[in-house]
């Protein structure tokens, strides 16, 4: 059923029809319709336009409604309708005659889709939030249960300073947290109701409109019905607040992929969350973390997607924005499911400790410590630089690891150089000096530990 046609004197082409209509994906949106609907049936209702009657029947009809087809939205897709809102008048009118029509008095499908997507996206983000709470969860147990693992830490991809397994999971809880804060930030300003703002004008009835958006949950209502129907801020913010995460997301899967290879085998994943080869059967790959990876670039896709959509608009309200739905849905889904995933592979990932302390203790990652070393006994700091770099060419030369040469070694470089050398440079030894907030410290790494239990609840 089309919701306008009167000054029309020919059908739509098929062809227009199906490029035009939109249920296929905004079905959706089915139940922030009803929701809608029923507002704004006691919003007229308040103010005579329906009887206690009419109202109390059109309420009847939507939460019949809503009961009949929940569990079956899918089915509303290929229902024929333009869009949610014509596939929900019509049902209305098959449940309660011409007293359907009367509902979308004083309302436009513009300030109704605006809402139906504002509660979408306040759900959506709800959600999401649980989604990044549980995953940081899941990080902060493994963190918890590995503490004390000395790690290789990199920068280029080369050893450079030994952390712990605990400190890199925490790196990445951070970035997480920052992605909540920044859903929970985006979540509050679209926590306005643009219902009653009408085409583009505004409506013609004295609608409480505080009243109105306080019974949708709404902080308060929009203060321009101009902006309220074309404001698509929430769907960019979003999909921006999406793409970030899922930059943390694939960095972090890339890491996993990286330390779960062959070459360094410091991790096992499950069989859960890995798929064997066609062709070769010792083969488990890391599909999981991959994809997580690879849909990272859909979801950044959505996000310029939309921002080119919305560019150029004039006011108020124009079909470009009907293109806001199918990105926003898909990129919220990947979003989500990659949250979940990335969790089930914390759920009974393994650390090789074995293999990842013989790491941490090769690639001179000491050498900074000697650097050090050589400070305290008065060597200027790019001095120590310089003689430490020789040092570790002559260790590499000889094939040991710097606390194996012999005191007389270090003296061919620096005659300071004494027997308590070798204290400062175990593994130990450099943890426990970067004792500091935010350092790798065990101490600190406790203490971060269960301040995020806390935190995280």
């Amino acid at each position: 059923m089309a919701l306008w046609g009167g000054r029309f004197t020919q059908d739509s082409d098929v062809r227009f029809k199906h490029f035009n209509d939109s249920l296929r994906f905004d079905y959706r949106l089915f139940h922030e319709d009803v929701e809608g609907s029923r507002a704004w049936a006691q919003a007229l209702a308040k103010v005579n336009v329906l009887s206690e009657q009419e109202c109390a029947d059109l309420l009847r009809a939507l939460n019949e409604l809503e009961q009949e087809m929940s569990g079956r939205e899918q089915e509303i897709a290929v229902a024929g309708d333009e869009d949610i809102h014509s596939y929900v008048e019509r049902r209305l009118i098959e449940k309660v005659g011409a007293l359907g029509k009367k509902l979308h008095t004083g309302r436009s499908r513009n300030d109704q889709v605006a809402l139906d997507l504002k509660l979408f996206c306040r759900s959506a983000a709800d959600d999401l939030l649980k989604a990044i709470r549980a995953l940081q969860r899941e990080l902060l147990k493994v963190a918890d249960q590995y503490q004390g693992v000395i790690f290789p830490g990199y920068t280029h991809l080369q050893r450079a300073q030994p952390v712990t397994f605990s400190h890199f999971c925490l790196a990445y809880l951070q970035m997480l947290d920052r992605d909540f804060v920044r859903l929970s930030n985006a979540r509050n300003l679209l926590n306005t109701c643009p219902l009653g703002s009408a085409a583009l004008a505004g409506t013609a009835y004295p609608i409480d409109r505080e009243a109105l958006a306080q019974s949708l949950g709404f902080k308060g209502a929009t203060h321009n019905s101009l902006d309220a129907v074309s404001d698509r801020d929430h769907v960019m913010e979003l999909l921006s607040c999406a793409s970030v995460s899922m930059v943390h997301l694939s960095r972090l899967a890339e890491d996993l992929i990286i330390y779960n290879s062959g070459e360094a085998n410091f991790i096992e994943l499950s069989d859960k969350v890995t798929s064997g080869s066609s062709l070769m059967p010792q083969k488990k790959n890391p599909d999981a973390l991959e994809l997580i990876r690879g849909k990272t670039g859909r979801v950044v896709g959505a996000l310029m997607g939309s921002l080119t959509t919305v560019k150029a608009l004039p006011l108020a309200y124009d079909k470009d924005l009907q293109e806001d739905k199918e990105g926003l849905f898909d990129a919220l889904d990947t979003w989500h499911e990659c949250l979940d995933m990335m969790a089930l592979v914390f759920e009974d990932i393994k650390l090789n400790t074995d293999k990842i302390e013989a790491a941490a203790k090769g690639g001179y990652s000491n050498a900074t410590e000697l650097a050090d070393y050589l400070v305290s006994k008065g060597v200027p700091f790019r001095e120590a630089h310089s003689v430490v770099g020789q040092v570790v060419l002559y260790a590499i030369e000889q094939k040991k690891p710097l606390e194996e040469l012999s005191v007389a070694e270090f003296q061919k470089f620096n005659a300071v150089i004494s027997d308590d050398v070798y204290p400062i440079l175990s593994l130990q030894s450099i943890l426990a000096k970067r004792n500091v907030l935010g350092g790798v410290a065990l101490e600190q790494t406790r203490a971060e530990i269960e301040a995020l239990k806390k935190h995280l609840g």
